[in-house]
């Protein structure tokens, strides 16, 4: 963070990215003294429910982050911004967003955690809107505009209101991310398979292991055992992704395979009625496949530059990513957040892990034609990660690899077929890489 004194003495001249959380009740003035250089300002953590309507004086402003903030209404001068692309309002209080506030070039709009009852006609009117985060708001529809938003690739709707889903939805064609949990559908679900629960009293809590959106995860080491565990505690807070009992129910539908990271019990009893679940410890040469999106790439993944991945591995890779959505729509659950950045790899062989179902929503068992509607997304979300490997893959002169390359780069296409109808099934996907990985496939 940086503070008002480095602002005010001119050390911040020329930064392209300003952050300010110091109990602020209205916009420095001396941010306008940044306006030729700054790109991100994020003034998230303060007291404000206003900004100040010369705003577009900052003229190259891509990116604004006001969450956790009083805010009743997203602030119309938004609109107003011309370069404006991004917009994150998490956790304010807002119960209005006017279509005035909704800037041109908008890529990214996260309102998550509000009260928002309506979103106005004018968001279907935004040619450039790729993500739209809306969880744990008040909304029971959307507005039909949206239909024409044929650019939207992510979508948030957990925990809000909704009865029904517009039919329009599952026929967007770039749509590969959703989530839909805790809205009253009325769907049916299959019975997942009961949870062992391990009482907080026989772990011991060894270090910490990381922290996500919704959770901390440490390393723990359960009574009477020798190994270690990785225990994820819920911080029991909406994410952008939509509430922890979600992402538990996701995860006990799913159950065990071998490409899948999913809890083998329920933390039960701890002191604070912390919620929590007990996962196998992933083994340290295990990594993490790409990063998550940034403003400019926005949907896509960000990798390590320089990446080259053998297309072995990458056969296997994209075979054990197949099989374990292929898995989880059988048993009815969509992953929602199906991202590199939620898959661990082993780069010497390939296998993978796919971790992550905070955005992952139960299917209806009692609608068979919406449940095979909702899994077309998915499907093209993993075309996205089929694209990315061939564009990783290294280019070796075996003419093997290279027919192998040429078929997954075709596979990537299918999948990413702009009619969702036409695009296969995870489970026909799973099928041809496993063909494409025997010995008899390859080439």
């Amino acid at each position: 963070m940086h503070t008002l004194d480095q602002l005010r003495s001119g050390a911040l001249a020329g930064t392209r990215r300003l952050d300010l959380s110091c109990d602020l009740d209205a916009l420095p003035p001396e941010v306008f003294d940044l306006a030729d250089t700054l790109e991100v300002l994020n003034l998230s953590g303060n007291r404000l429910s206003t900004l100040p309507r010369d705003l577009p004086r900052l003229h190259k402003l891509k990116a604004i982050f006001c969450s956790n903030n009083p805010f009743t209404h997203l602030p119309e001068v938004l609109g107003d911004c011309a370069a404006l692309q991004q917009v994150g309002f998490k956790a304010c209080q807002i119960t209005e967003v006017p279509g005035t506030a909704l800037p041109p070039l908008l890529r990214w709009l996260t309102l998550t955690d509000n009260a928002i009852a309506k979103l106005p006609p004018e968001v279907g009117q935004l040619p450039a809107l790729q993500k739209l985060m809306l969880a744990g708001n008040r909304l029971r529809d959307l507005p039909a505009g949206l239909a024409d938003a044929h650019r939207l690739e992510l979508l948030r709707l957990s925990a809000n209101q909704f009865a029904q889903l517009p039919g329009w939805l599952t026929e967007l064609p770039r749509l590969g991310w959703l989530a839909l949990a805790g809205n009253p559908l009325g769907w049916h679900h299959a019975e997942p398979a009961p949870m062992g629960r391990v009482p907080w009293a026989q772990l011991r809590v060894v270090g910490l292991l990381g922290e996500g959106a919704s959770g901390h995860i440490y390393r723990v080491q359960q009574e009477g055992s020798t190994e270690s565990f990785a225990l994820k505690l819920f911080k029991g807070l909406v994410t952008s992704d939509g509430l922890p009992e979600h992402e538990l129910a996701a995860c006990q539908a799913a159950g065990q395979h071998p490409a899948l990271c999913t809890p083998s019990a329920e933390l039960a009893d701890h002191p604070q009625g912390t919620r929590g679940l007990l996962l196998p410890l992933i083994a340290p040469h295990y990594t993490n496949l790409a990063g998550p999106p940034s403003l400019e790439s926005c949907t896509r993944d960000v990798y390590a530059p320089g990446l080259r991945i053998p297309p072995p591995a990458m056969l296997r890779l994209a075979h054990d990513m197949a099989d374990a959505l292929a898995h989880l729509h059988r048993k009815g659950v969509m992953h929602g957040d199906f991202y590199a950045h939620n898959i661990l790899w082993d780069p010497a062989s390939g296998q993978a892990l796919l971790s992550d179902f905070g955005a992952g929503t139960l299917l209806p068992v009692d609608q068979p034609g919406v449940g095979r509607a909702l899994q077309a997304p998915e499907v093209r979300a993993f075309g996205c990660l089929l694209e990315e490997l061939v564009a990783h893959a290294q280019q070796l002169t075996d003419g093997g690899d290279t027919g192998a390359l040429a078929d997954v780069a075709a596979l990537a296409r299918a999948c990413l077929d702009d009619n969702p109808a036409h695009r296969p099934s995870m489970a026909e996907v799973a099928h041809q890489l496993a063909a494409a990985l025997s010995p008899s496939g390859a080439g």
